[in-house]
């Protein structure tokens, strides 16, 4: 255990181990939070369009389920000869998160919209709120309490799911695990498992505030302010 420190303290006292750190974390944030905008702005038009057409909400459900069983490494090399990028591109691990996460927001988007109360619809349909407005300023709203929850499991899955890109070569912190396996170095490992469970940890207590924000009215209820 003791040879294990020194070695992890090493390590982390190196100049150059220090900058390769941060270039890789900020690249796994880069690889897990763009697709997850990407995807909550795809998985919101997929459930607008699913209340609206009960036709098309089967088959988006159907889609996102059978999306999200495709295992992630074969899609990050299946994706470079659907669009013409090269294997080690980025936007291969982006795209194929984006559909990830669109694939695992869909049903809690429809369930949050369908949440909403439908007198309260009514009310601003009887208003004369257009369809479009109404939308985006009464209903989503008042969704982003369900829609949240399921926000925060997707990022916990994007940047868990951008170590595996490590294996076809992309970079982000699953490059330490690929580095320090083969050598049997565990330094880099388990800075690796570190970074990336704070990461999770401080992108989902963001989530929580964004939240927070969004939905004012929650703090006013007795009760209405979970974690």
């Amino acid at each position: 255990m003791g040879s294990f420190l020194d070695e992890l303290g090493r390590y982390l006292a190196n100049a150059n181990n220090q900058a390769r750190l941060l270039d890789m974390l900020l690249e796994h944030m880069y690889l897990a939070l763009v697709p997850l905008a990407c995807g909550v702005l795809l998985a919101i038009g997929a459930g607008w369009l699913g209340t609206r057409l009960p036709a098309a909400r089967g088959v988006l459900l159907v889609l996102g389920n059978v999306l999200y069983t495709v295992p992630s490494l074969a899609l990050f090399v299946v994706i470079p000869g659907l669009i013409g990028t090269q294997m080690l591109d980025s936007a291969n691990v982006v795209i194929a998160l984006t559909i990830y996460t669109a694939a695992l927001l869909v049903r809690p988007v429809l369930d949050a919209l369908d949440a909403v109360p439908q007198h309260v619809i009514a009310a601003a349909t009887a208003m004369g709120y257009p369809r479009a407005r109404r939308f985006l300023g009464v209903e989503l709203p008042l969704a982003v309490p369900v829609l949240a929850a399921g926000v925060r499991v997707a990022s916990v899955s994007n940047i868990s799911l951008v170590s595996v890109g490590a294996l076809i070569g992309t970079g982000g912190l699953g490059v330490l695990f690929t580095d320090g396996f083969p050598r049997m170095y565990f330094a880099p490992v388990v800075v690796g498992i570190v970074l990336t469970l704070l990461l999770a940890l401080v992108v989902d207590f963001l989530l929580v505030l964004v939240r927070r924000w969004l939905t004012p009215w929650l703090r006013a209820q007795p009760g209405g302010e979970e974690a």
